[in-house]
C-alpha cells in the first residue's frame, strides 16, 4: 500500500519490528512510528519550489532579525597582518544533499569522521547530527550519524561552565540537561522555516583539511531535528559572534576568511580562513567597507549604492539602500528593498522582451521567469552592482543572475528593510571578508 504524501511516498510496514523495517526503510528515507505500524516515508528530490519556499521563509527572517536593529557601524581600517597560517577546503553546490546552499566536507573527531556541511555566514553556531537519535528525530543525512561515543577527543560541556553561560547569553542556549548523571550543557536553535536542531553543546577536534587542526572547537551535538531539511549532516556557522568558526580560531586565522562559490554542480570552488596568495596581496579585489550590527553580530552588512542592467544605471536614490544589505552565503536569491526590484525588474524585462515571460508563481516566489523553448541561444544582460567606495562587480552571466530560467532577486514589501545578497550573486566571485581591516572583496572568476 502507497500513500501519496507531497513530493514524497509512503510505505507501510506491516508487522514489522523497529530494527527489521531501518534495513527496508534505508538510505534517503524516514521511518516514522504511527498507532499501529511502522510509516517509511520515501523522499524523492525537492523541487525548486519547495528549495525556494524554504529560501523566503530564511531569508524573511533575516531581513527581520537586521532591520530590527536601528544602528549600525562601520568596522574601522588596520594594518594587521593576516598572518601565514591558512586552511583551504573545496566547496560544492549542494545537489549531493538536494540543498542550493554550498557544502564542504570537514573531518570530526579522533579518529576523523567526514561530515558534510552547508557553510553559512548568516549563522554562527556550528552542529552534526549525533548518535543516538531516537525514532523521527534526526532527518535522514549523506554521510552516516556521527557517533561521539567512538571519538577519543570529544567532551560535553558543563553545565556550570564558563562556556555554557556564555552561549546561554546568546542566541543559542538552551538551558542544561542531566546525561549518564552529568549535568550538560544545551544548545538549541530555531531557524526562519522553523526548523529546529537541539543537542548538546560539546567540544571537539576538527579537521579541516590534511594536518590543519582545531582543537577543542564548540560545536553542537544535535540529536533532536525537527522540520524541513536537506541530506546535509550539519552545518558549519562563519558568522561574526563568538560560537562560529571564523571567532573561535581569530587568534590562529585572524578572523579573515574567503570562499569561492562554483556556478553548477560538480565544478568545486574554495573556502579559505586566513591568508591565501589571492587575498594576501588583494590582487584583483575591488572592496567596500564592512558595516557591523552591534546588536546581531552575526551579519556581515555592506552599503549597496547602485545597479546597472547591460551598461545602464538605473535610476536609483543611495537612500533606497541606507539600511545595507547583509552579505549570506546560507540564503539563494537576493532581496532588495522595494523601489531598487521595480527598477531592477522593469530594465531587465525589456532587456529580454524577446521571450516569453512566465506568469509569476502562486507561492509568492520568483516573478520574473522565461520559457526559452526553441531559443538555441539566449543572451542575458550584464547586471552590475555597485557599493559604498566604488567597487564594482559584474555578476556571472548567467549564473550570477538567473536560477533555473527566473531572475535570481526578489524585492521588499518597502524600503525601510535590510536587504540581503544571496549565493547566486556571489558564484564565481572569491568573496573576502576581514574583519580586522573592516572591509569585503570581491575578485571575479575565481572558480
Amino acid at each position: 500500500m502507497r500513500l501519496s504524501i507531497g513530493a514524497s511516498k509512503a510505505k507501510l510496514l506491516f508487522g514489522r519490528s523497529w530494527s527489521e523495517s531501518e534495513e527496508l526503510c534505508s538510505g534517503a528515507n524516514q521511518l516514522l512510528r504511527t498507532r499501529s505500524n511502522l510509516l517509511c516515508i520515501e523522499r524523492g528530490k525537492p523541487s525548486l519550489a519547495e528549495r525556494l519556499r524554504r529560501h523566503h521563509a530564511r531569508a524573511n527572517y533575516l531581513v527581520s532579525k537586521a532591520t530590527g536593529r536601528r544602528t549600525a557601524t562601520t568596522t574601522t581600517q588596520s594594518d594587521a597582518d593576516a598572518g601565514d597560517n591558512s586552511a583551504s577546503i573545496p566547496t560544492f553546490l549542494g545537489d549531493a544533499v538536494d540543498s542550493l546552499e554550498y557544502v564542504v566536507t570537514l573531518g570530526i573527531g579522533t579518529p576523523a569522521v567526514e561530515q558534510t556541511v552547508l557553510i553559512d555566514t548568516g549563522s554562527d553556531l556550528s552542529w552534526v547530527q549525533c548518535k543516538p537519535c531516537g525514532a523521527g528525530d534526526c532527518f535522514p543525512q549523506k554521510d552516516p550519524l556521527f557517533d561521539p561515543t567512538k571519538s577519543s577527543s570529544y567532551a560535553s560541556v558543563p553545565c556550570d561552565s564558563d562556556a555554557c553561560r556564555k552561549l546561554e547569553a546568546g542566541s543559542s542556549g538552551h538551558g542544561c540537561a542531566t546525561i549518564g548523571g552529568a549535568s550538560v550543557c544545551e544548545y538549541g536553535i530555531e531557524y526562519g522555516n522553523r526548523a529546529t536542531t537541539t543537542g548538546v553543546y560539546s567540544t571537539e577536534k576538527l579537521t579541516l583539511s590534511p594536518g590543519v587542526v582545531v582543537d577543542r572547537f564548540g560545536f553542537g551535538c544535535g540529536d533532536d531535528q525537527h522540520g524541513a531539511f536537506d541530506k546535509f549532516d550539519g552545518l558549519l556557522g562563519l558568522g561574526g559572534a563568538p560560537e562560529s568558526l571564523v571567532s573561535q580560531t581569530s587568534s590562529r586565522f585572524r578572523g579573515a576568511f574567503s570562499y569561492c562559490l562554483p556556478p553548477a554542480s560538480g565544478g568545486a570552488g574554495f573556502l579559505t580562513l586566513g591568508s591565501s596568495p589571492s587575498n594576501t596581496t588583494n590582487a584583483g579585489f575591488s572592496f567596500t567597507p564592512m558595516r557591523r550590527i552591534p546588536a546581531t553580530p552575526t551579519f556581515y552588512v555592506v552599503t549597496l549604492t547602485g545597479i546597472s542592467v547591460g551598461g545602464k544605471p538605473l535610476a536609483i536614490a543611495p537612500s533606497v539602500f541606507s539600511r545595507g544589505m547583509v552579505i549570506d552565503s546560507g540564503t539563494v536569491i537576493t532581496g532588495l528593498p522595494a523601489t531598487a526590484y521595480a527598477a531592477l525588474r522593469s530594465a531587465f524585462r525589456s532587456a529580454m522582451s524577446e521571450f516569453r515571460l512566465l506568469p509569476p508563481s502562486s507561492d509568492g516566489g520568483l516573478d520574473t521567469c522565461y520559457d526559452f523553448t526553441g531559443h538555441s541561444n539566449v543572451t542575458v544582460p550584464r547586471v552590475a552592482l555597485t557599493f559604498s567606495g566604488g567597487a564594482t562587480i559584474d555578476l556571472a552571466v548567467p549564473s550570477g543572475v538567473m536560477i533555473d530560467g527566473c531572475l535570481a532577486f526578489t524585492g521588499a514589501e518597502s524600503d525601510d528593510i535590510t536587504g540581503i545578497i544571496g549565493n547566486v550573486n556571489q558564484r564565481t566571485f572569491e568573496v573576502l571578508y576581514d574583519s580586522g581591516k573592516g572591509a569585503v572583496g570581491f575578485r571575479p572568476g575565481a572558480c
